[in-house]
């Protein structure tokens, strides 16, 4: 269940991002954009994926 809601959230992340780089499509915000995406997604990764 974590894995799941993990998952949904980070699409739902990545979707408003997309939309927000596809409607101010600016190359520094591209770049923030971009690099937010990758740590939350080694988040996910690390964190969700952990048993207890």
């Amino acid at each position: 269940m974590n894995w799941t809601m993990a998952i949904i959230a980070f699409l739902s992340l990545a979707a408003f991002i997309g939309i927000l780089i596809v409607e101010v499509p600016s190359p520094d915000l591209i770049a923030v954009a971009i690099l937010t995406l990758a740590l939350v997604a080694y988040d996910v990764v690390t964190s969700a994926g952990r048993k207890r």
